[in-house]
């Protein structure tokens, strides 16, 4: 058997194992997908009117207001599935497993693939829910093409991709589940400091920066702009090199720790 056939083969194992894992204990993913749900229909049915204010000139309806939040809503919707790919990879650490995967005759990457393409499956499998519920309450892209709807849904996986990596790395390095969740939970709240509720012109000057150059900004403001037909500007490559150099930093970070002799 060829060396790329042992490694597709082994990392097939570890993604069937993985979500396996998540198909037995969905508690969890269900627990952190109220997260998004529940901040959307906050966010719409009681801030709505005031919040719609600020977009637009102050002229905006709530259903406008939706076409606006849900963007970042998606993204926080990725930010709250990594925290329970933090805490498996945490588990997997901290009860044996994968020390006991080091020492078997299995592609040594199969077993971080398995938990990053298990994630990445998971992660979008909640936005079609997410998504869902936000059309449910009147979330309309009328004016998207079919291409611009395809460029969307490959941003939403490249992010995906990206932060599950730095995910990863979180929970190997995490003691305990516990420290493995707290550690991943500004993936889902760095939104709340993004684009993603308010437009950033309508914050503090001094914030603007903090909120404009972080990684969720320039990928909320591609979306809405492929979704609702508003301006991107450089967000798109901005987007994109935040996604890239965060997956290659996150693999370097986890392949480091996964490849570190055991004491």
């Amino acid at each position: 058997m060829s060396s790329l056939s042992h490694a597709v083969r082994d990392s097939s194992t570890m993604l069937r194992r993985n979500l396996l894992h998540a198909r037995r204990y969905p508690s969890l993913t269900l627990n952190l997908l109220l997260t998004p749900v529940m901040l959307l229909l906050l966010f719409v049915y009681l801030f709505g009117d005031v919040m719609s204010a600020g977009i637009g000139g102050g002229g905006a309806d709530r259903s406008e207001y939706i076409a606006y939040l849900v963007p970042g809503i998606l993204l926080m919707t990725i930010g709250s599935t990594l925290v329970g790919t933090a805490v498996s990879v945490s588990n997997d650490m901290t009860e044996g497993i994968i020390a006991r995967f080091r020492t078997m005759a299995i592609h040594r990457g199969s077993v971080l693939i398995g938990h990053v393409v298990g994630s990445v499956v998971q992660a979008l499998m909640s936005v079609v829910l997410v998504g869902a519920v936000a059309v449910a309450i009147g979330f309309r892209s009328t004016d998207a093409s079919a291409l611009e709807w395809m460029a969307a849904f490959g941003l939403l996986t490249l992010f995906a991709l990206a932060f599950t990596w730095i995910a990863v790395g979180m929970g190997m390095v995490s003691p305990s589940a516990e420290a493995a969740s707290n550690n991943a939970l500004p993936l889902v709240f760095l939104p709340l400091i993004s684009s993603a509720f308010v437009p950033i012109d309508a914050m503090p000057g001094w914030f603007q920066p903090i909120a404009r150059y972080q990684p969720f900004t320039p990928t909320i403001e591609t979306l809405r702009g492929l979704l609702l037909g508003t301006g991107i500007g450089d967000n798109w490559w901005i987007a994109i090199v935040w996604c890239l150099g965060l997956a290659a930093l996150g693999y370097r970070w986890s392949k480091a720790v996964f490849d570190r002799d055991p004491k």
